[in-house]
């Protein structure tokens, strides 16, 4: 401060014209004393009777170092509007405008303090961790808000416990107990440097070593407890610290500094007479003391080594440097003020003979200024500075001195995610002497493919990790659950991801698709083979007496039957899902017209030869052909309402199988397709019973009871399809409906062809006219 101020007395650009003084005043530290002091401040230097009425000269005080002592000089100043600038208080209730009206401070408050350790602890990974306090303002406002910020961060404290200097001891063996006992490796200390110290030296006298300490500046940087003892129990520290800075000239003045035995001005006697070994006392007092020389005056500190003219840790430093130069700029301001500018009622500027706290208070508001090393200053609303930090790790040098080595920085005002920067050429040292971070977690950290468990009762950074369940996933570290994979994905086997289903229908590659395509192929070739079998025969009775018009019909639509069940294999689409249940309803119903109509010509003309009857004339050719046009219309119709009202279509099916997605044709209208079946069992069983009534009347060659028997494999067939559909998964819905259609269809083919073919090719002796009109030795069944 002596030093800013002589810069500034002799500067011919700030307060040119004014000369500033200052008294200083030692605290110890203590609270009563730093009020003690504050109040000698508030009165004039003089002492006598009604002294205590006469305001005093002082614009503004520098201090306290400890928030607790600041507390009380800040609480004493505050209602007379004298400016507090404090260079190292950092507790957070000291920016309570209400409470503090007066108070600024060149070192961020410790409100940004505990966030930034919060953030310090999830940057470096570490989530279970213990927390130890000093028992003041200071401490407790700071790990309170410690703890909030961790708690967001995801960061969990297995224990938090108070302590001070006035504390018995068995309270300090206690503490030490709960440290020893704790599974956190990682403590952080919101704590005064006089009062950790008490503890540390309790850790080691029970050898408690190995922990990774977190410190506050309270004492991170404190030099008093740099020693070899406590470095074996904290070494490797890290935490913040204000930022430190070369002051040009500084330690030049302080080398040349000279003791003074004026009373009142003998701040550097004790150091004096320390480090020479000589006393600055009168002679005549030294006679009794045989044992010191007087100093002969001669004396230098540039020939001594001590914390005195040490700056290689100008942190503090530099912070009472700005705030003297911060009063500079006010008092700057509040002189160079033209009259009718200014900022008071009516525009008044302040008296320049004798100006007032609260005016220098105002203009400290206004301060924004940068230093000879180009830092920054100014106050906030609150009367703090923007939080900027130096992250330190205490360190042993090869002479065993402990060195306060800065690894990185920390700036609050940078965006989340970028405040922490770290020296990439510099080591940091960690608990133990190592070179890898340490590692402090309740739980080890569930992989992806996993998520937490909480377990009941324990904090939130003490879980289990579950692997997700089938479909769903989870692709971050320490997930809290699973998600679901789409519906048309499934998890793979990691549990990290979703992979695409396989979507399964009947192709035409595959074994079943291609015995189903060679059976449905050889039907139908089968089928126009037998066609062309009875062109060539046409001529013959067997042909003619079986209403070979309605024959061929058959064996058409036969034909169609087999190759409709090709619709049914390969990819469903639109139109192939609407194609393969109208083909197969309409070809199947003209099928079963033909063999209704040559059913209903059996029994007619078997009426036709009674004597009398004219049957015949009501179901000759053209009504026949009506028949099965009318019978194959309605089954038409069917279909137009089928597709017209709700049509089939093609469907995901992913609620049979997990891992697949069965790709078939959704019916739409169940109504339209059980209408589409419905209508041909009705035809199938009226041709059953017309087929079965005529099976006994006489012919060598009666085509009834070969249509009984095909009809009869029919209903079989398709009776059996109905359960065999509805419990069939996946692409064997549609193999069993392909099967039921060759089946039938096989089944109509072999029973009321294959005879005739039989006789044609094999016993055309039969194939005569007289043959089939003779009487039969046919058994009736």
């Amino acid at each position: 401060m002596i030093f800013a101020i002589g810069e500034i007395n002799n500067s011919s650009e700030l307060l040119p014209g004014v000369t500033l003084g200052y008294r200083i005043f030692d605290s110890c530290p203590s609270i009563p004393l730093s009020i003690r002091a504050s109040l000698n401040l508030m009165n004039r230097y003089e002492s006598g009777e009604g002294s205590c009425s006469k305001l005093s000269n002082v614009h503004a005080v520098i201090g306290e170092t400890t928030s607790t002592s600041t507390i009380g000089i800040a609480r004493t100043m505050g209602p007379f509007n004298i400016p507090v600038i404090s260079h190292s208080a950092t507790c957070a209730c000291l920016s309570n405008r209400r409470d503090y009206p007066s108070f600024f401070r060149t070192i961020p408050s410790d409100i940004y303090q505990s966030k930034a350790l919060a953030k310090l602890m999830k940057h470096f990974g570490w989530t279970w961790v213990g927390a130890i306090r000093t028992n003041s303002d200071y401490g407790n406002g700071g790990m309170a808000t410690f703890l909030e910020a961790a708690e967001r961060e995801g960061v969990c404290v297995e224990y938090s416990v108070a302590i001070y200097r006035t504390d018995h001891r068995k309270w300090f063996l206690e503490v030490v107990d709960i440290i020893k006992k704790s599974t956190s490796k990682v403590i952080v200390a919101f704590a005064d440097g006089t009062d950790l110290d008490i503890l540390i030296k309790e850790l080691h006298a029970q050898n408690v070593t190995g922990m990774q300490w977190v410190g506050s500046e309270g004492w991170i940087t404190y030099r008093y407890i740099a020693s070899p003892v406590n470095y074996a129990v904290v070494q490797g520290a890290v935490g913040f610290a204000a930022l430190n800075a070369h002051i040009p000239g500084l330690q030049e003045f302080l080398a040349n500094s000279r003791p003074s035995t004026t009373v009142g001005d003998q701040g550097l006697v004790e150091l004096w007479e320390i480090a020479f070994g000589c006393t600055l006392t009168l002679h005549a007092e030294t006679q009794n003391q045989n044992s010191v020389a007087a100093c002969s005056g001669k004396e230098s500190l540039w020939d001594t080594n001590t914390r005195f003219t040490d700056v290689s840790d100008a942190s503090l430093l530099n912070n009472v440097y700005k705030a003297t130069y911060a009063v500079a700029h006010a008092l700057h301001m509040l002189f160079t003020c033209k009259d009718g500018q200014g900022p008071f009622e009516n525009n008044t500027c302040a008296d320049k003979e004798n100006p007032q706290t609260w005016q220098v208070l105002h203009y400290l508001t206004q301060v924004n200024f940068t230093t000879k090393i180009g830092e920054n200053v100014f106050f906030d609303e609150m009367g703090d500075p923007v939080a900027r930090y130096a992250l330190v790790n205490w360190q042993m040098d090869e002479t065993g001195y402990i060195v306060f080595e800065t690894i990185g920085f920390y700036d609050a005002s940078q965006p989340e995610g970028q405040q922490f920067e770290m020296i990439a050429d510099v080591k940091a040292i960690w608990a133990g002497e190592n070179l890898e971070v340490p590692r402090s977690v309740c739980s080890e950290s569930c992989l992806p493919g996993t998520r937490r468990a909480f377990v009941k009762g324990k904090p939130i950074c003490c879980f289990d990790c579950i692997t997700c369940a089938d479909g769903e996933f989870s692709n971050s570290t320490n997930a809290v659950k699973c998600d679901k994979c789409l519906p048309e994905y499934k998890s793979n086997e990691e549990r990290n991801n979703c992979d695409l289903k396989a979507i399964e229908f009947l192709t035409f590659r595959e074994l079943m698709g291609i015995l189903l395509v060679t059976f449905s192929v050889f039907g139908a070739c089968l089928a126009m083979t037998i066609a062309l079998i009875f062109f060539h025969y046409r001529q013959t009775p067997i042909v003619r007496a079986n209403n070979s018009e309605l024959s061929f019909l058959l064996l058409f639509s036969l034909t169609l039957c087999f190759l409709c069940s090709l619709t049914f294999i390969g990819r469903p689409s639109e139109w192939s899902c609407m194609l393969r249940h109208t083909a197969f309803g309409i070809t199947f119903v003209l099928c079963i017209s033909c063999v209704l109509g040559k059913t209903i010509v059996v029994l007619m003309a078997f009426r036709a030869t009674l004597p009398g009857s004219s049957v015949m004339k009501w179901f000759g050719p053209a009504q026949q052909r009506l028949s099965v046009l009318g019978f194959t219309l309605i089954q038409v119709l069917i279909c137009i309402l089928w597709l017209t009202i709700n049509p089939p279509f093609p469907f995901k099916n992913m609620n049979h199988y997990k891992e697949k997605i069965i790709l078939e044709c959704a019916l739409g209208s169940a109504v339209g397709f059980w209408a589409v079946l419905g209508y041909i069992g009705l035809l199938a069983v009226l041709c059953f019973i017309l087929a079965f009534l005529a099976r006994k009347l006489p012919d060598n060659f009666n085509e009834a009871k070969f249509i009984t028997f095909s009809m009869l494999i029919f209903c079989a067939v398709w009776i059996t399809f109905i359960p065999a559909y509805a419990s069939s998964p996946g692409k064997f819905t549609v193999a069993v409906e392909i099967f039921a259609i060759l089946a039938s269809s096989y089944g109509m083919l072999f029973c009321i062809f294959l005879p005739k073919c039989y006789i044609m090719l094999l016993k055309p002796e039969n194939n005569t006219k007289k043959h089939l009109l003779g009487k039969g030795t046919q058994k009736a069944f």
